[in-house]
């Protein structure tokens, strides 16, 4: 049985994502960052508005690298601790070394964390100096499941990398896709590198109903999206690559 996990940044995009029929959503907030903690509001909430589909949460506390500091960690910890006890399935999670290894010691203390829930290793995965050993370093660990590109700009790019790891891991650990998935291309994905589970995001963009709009300010740096524009997930998009999949 193939599992599908939606990237989403909302409430709403949980929804969309149990309508549409997937199997699991990667909750976050700031998706334009890569993905960050949601408030435990947001987590809270998405849980109550959705009966079938699992939840797990990212838990970084900012973009950038995934080199953490001490207080980086302990903020991280609380974190896991929280969306877990608000009902999490499951928590997404990943911290590497200077030198481009797992950090294995702070990897350890986040799945102690979760107490049980399910842990991914996230996307940290595709900046390791060397995926084989960490996919074993993250089997020992006891983690769940890894998601990647395949250390490439998307999945059909990693695709090679990404089989041969999914021949690796076995049933030892879940090699998950992730990265430029689309209906276009989902079926070609699935042929070339053979995984269980697969993740995309499936969002599009919709004018703001603000009807006053102030064009001279911008609330974020140089690098930012128009103000009156909003992105959401949806459910008509998901569909669409759940199709393409089962054609």
């Amino acid at each position: 049985m193939t599992t599908f996990e939606i990237c989403i940044d909302s409430v709403e995009g949980a929804i969309a994502a149990e309508a549409a029929g997937a199997d699991r959503v990667e909750l976050c907030s700031a998706l334009f960052d890569g993905g960050l903690t949601p408030s435990i509001g947001t987590i809270e909430t998405a849980l109550r508005s959705v009966d079938r589909i699992r939840v797990h949460v990212i838990v970084r506390p900012r973009a950038g690298d995934f080199i953490y500091s001490p207080v980086e960690i302990e903020s991280m910890v609380r974190d896991v601790q929280a969306a877990v006890a608000a009902g999490a399935h499951g928590v997404v999670i990943g911290a590497l070394t200077p030198e481009g290894d797992v950090d294995v010691p702070t990897t350890r203390k986040l799945i102690e964390a979760a107490g049980g829930a399910s842990v991914t290793f996230h996307r940290a995965f595709d900046m390791v100096r060397d995926p084989y050993e960490a996919l074993e370093q993250l089997v020992e660990l006891g983690v769940d499941r890894v998601l990647t590109s395949g250390q490439e700009v998307s999945v059909l790019e990693g695709a090679p990398l990404i089989a041969d790891l999914v021949r690796r891991a076995g049933d030892r650990i879940i090699v998950m896709p992730g990265g430029g998935i689309t209906p276009r291309n989902i079926a070609r994905i699935i042929e070339a590198t053979g995984a269980r589970e697969y993740h995309f995001a499936a969002l599009v963009t919709s004018d703001s109903p603000a009807v006053h709009r102030n064009p001279r300010p911008l609330m974020g740096g140089t690098l930012h999206r128009p103000e009156y524009e909003r992105s959401g997930t949806s459910a008509d998009l998901v569909g669409q690559v759940l199709a393409a999949a089962r054609a």
